[in-house]
Parts: structure tokens; sequence; C-alpha cells
């Protein structure tokens, strides 16, 4: 492989680490072996420090693919806790509020789920890279200002339920989307539409394009996939 001239390297991003992270994680390692001070290297698509899956790498040459990658549709499995909400959508913060769940069945929650499908109007998490005057919006709720943004057209090809358990109000959905979707929103709008609360409490995107989670190398068994390689 010719990781300088350019190659394509499919992650499955740990829970807990950013993608920066991961690709900080694996740039070192690559630019030792090639043996230089610090490889070109990017990833198509950042995953929230709390969700796992697939992560693009893409270095050298290849780093002019990243815009056309992060175009690619991508698929999600998400579990949501209904009955709640946090401040940023996830586990990152504490419950704030609480909700009735009485009133949500199965049937209520698939009615739901079908009017997500389609382009959708929505409002990204204020906990979330996109920017406002040069500043990243999750920087500025850490610094206690307040942050509004606007709500963006993004696509839900589909959506379906996996998995609902009542005792426990948990939802389990598998999502194909399009660009810039935020599965935390969905998760979200979705507790709004069901006249209730939710946020998510597991998140893994499987898929970008014809790339899946089966494809993809975990950072614990990277060092000896690179071993195994040859380096051009």
């Amino acid at each position: 492989m010719n990781f300088t001239e350019g190659e394509f390297i499919y992650i499955n991003k740990p829970y807990r680490m950013s993608s920066f992270g991961a690709l900080a994680y694996v740039r070192t390692r690559l630019s030792r072996a090639v043996g230089v001070r610090r490889i070109k290297i990017g990833h198509a698509g950042t995953l929230d420090p709390l969700a796992t899956g697939v992560l693009i790498l893409c270095t050298g040459k290849n780093t002019k693919q990243i815009e056309r990658l992060q175009l690619d549709t991508k698929e999600y499995t998400a579990t949501l806790q209904l009955g709640a909400t946090t401040p940023s959508y996830d586990m990152e913060h504490e419950v704030d509020a609480t909700y009735p769940t009485e009133h949500i069945t199965e049937a209520l929650v698939s009615s739901v789920l079908s009017s997500f499908v389609g382009d959708i109007q929505q409002v990204p998490p204020a906990y979330s890279a996109c920017k406002i005057g040069g500043d990243r919006a999750y920087k500025l709720k850490r610094r206690g200002e307040e942050v509004a943004l606007a709500p963006k057209t993004v696509r839900i090809d589909e959506i379906e339920m996996t998995d609902f358990d009542t005792d426990k109000m948990q939802l389990s959905i598998r999502v194909v989307c399009g660009k810039g979707t935020y599965i935390r929103s969905l998760a979200r709008d979705i507790g709004h539409a069901l006249n209730s609360g939710a946020y998510l409490t597991a998140l893994c995107r499987t898929r970008i394009g014809d790339i899946s989670i089966n494809d993809c190398i975990t950072l614990d068994d990277f060092p000896q996939w690179l071993e195994n390689q040859k380096i051009e």
C-alpha cells in the first residue's frame, strides 16, 4: 500500500473517542511506518465521541475524495430512551427533564417514525461542531452562552423500529439518511412527536456508501493490520 500517494482506511471508531482522536492515533503509527514526520490524512465525516462505527480515513491524494464521500448515504443504528431529555440529546449530559410515557404504544411509535421519511427540517444540536460566527456551537455552550441554530433540510431515506422495550421505554431504530443529518436531533424530534421526550443512549454508524462496519478495523487491531501491509 502507498499511504503517501493515497489510500483509504476504514476504522470502527471506539466509544468515547473523538473522530480526531482516532485519526491522530492512526496518523502517528502510519507516519512512523512510512518514515515521514507527519503523513497527510483526513476523515470523511465526524462521529460524536459517544458514537461508534464507520470512520473513513483518507491519506495522501485521496484526501481530495473527502467532500465526495461526505455526500454518500449513511446508515445508523440507535437506541433512544423515551420519557426524558438531556441538553446534548445524548448521554454526554445528565437528564434535565422527564415526560409521561404511559400513552406511548408500538402503533404510535410506528406512525411517528413514518412521518420522518423524506426531506425534513432539522435544527442541529446546540452541542455540535456547527459554526456560529467562526466559533463552534459546543464551545459557546460550554462557555455558558446562548446558541440559536437555524433549521436545515436533511433527508431520511428509511427509518424503522428494530426493538421496543415497553417496560424500560427504550426504542431501537435503524436510519438511512443523507449528509448533515444529526441522529441526536432526530431522537429529540421523535420524542417531541410522541408528546414526550427522548435522548440517545447508543449510536453506531453502520455504513457509509458501500462501506459497512464489517469492512472496518478496530483501533486495537490497527497496529497488527499495519504490520501485515506491504508498504511502498
